[in-house]
């Protein structure tokens, strides 16, 4: 994979998508791997259980040790500003449980409060959005497809699905590319390639 990857543009902001398992982790960080000698991998994750804190233990063993681990489950967007530097490749894994965390911190019954949450959060999408276009390191954002799935249940399942869609079509309209990643296979949504073949075709 590492050869293939050679030849791939990597454009200041990247995004990554797919559904649990996909793959879309691996391809991040292969990418990261390419992209530039010093890697940060920014880690939105919270160990509540012995199960996840083993798991993210895995996670960060299968890294390479010259990687730097920074977590942060709430305030990505300063985080960012903190690690930005020219040479640097920040690795955002992922976005989705940051929403999760932002979610859970404030959710609260009712459709006013649900709303004010919305602004709220969106808000701190705003900021990150802000700082990948402004910052001068290399930023690539994994995060999950959601809403591919059943309708869920209940209002906090609702708005979480509701709200990681559209977080993922902004990131997605600020990036220079996204993948999608099925069953481990990589697929360019968009490129600066294909950007110019559309500005050509309708003209």
């Amino acid at each position: 994979m590492k050869s293939a990857l050679k030849g791939i543009f990597m454009g200041k902001i990247v995004v990554v998508t797919g559904g649990a398992r996909s793959g879309k982790s691996s391809f991040a960080e292969k990418l990261a791997a390419q992209a530039g000698p010093e890697v940060v991998y920014l880690a939105t994750a919270q160990a509540f259980d012995a199960e996840m804190t083993l798991r993210i233990a895995k996670h960060r063993a299968s890294r390479p040790q010259n990687w730097q681990t920074v977590e942060e489950p709430i305030a990505v967007a300063r985080r960012i500003v903190d690690l930005n530097e020219k040479k640097r490749v920040i690795l955002l894994d992922c976005v989705t449980v940051w929403l999760s965390n932002l979610v859970l911190q404030g959710w609260d019954e009712g459709e006013d409060a649900s709303e004010s949450l919305l602004a709220a959060i969106m808000a701190e999408v705003a900021k990150l959005i802000g700082v990948m276009q402004q910052g001068e390191a290399k930023l690539i954002c994994v995060t999950n497809e959601v809403g591919w799935s059943i309708v869920p249940e209940n209002a906090l399942g609702r708005f979480y699905r509701d709200l990681a869609g559209k977080v993922n079509q902004l990131l997605a309209e600020a990036a220079d590319e996204v993948y999608l990643v099925v069953a481990g296979c990589p697929l360019e949504i968009k490129s600066p390639a294909r950007q110019i073949i559309a500005r050509l075709e309708g003209c």
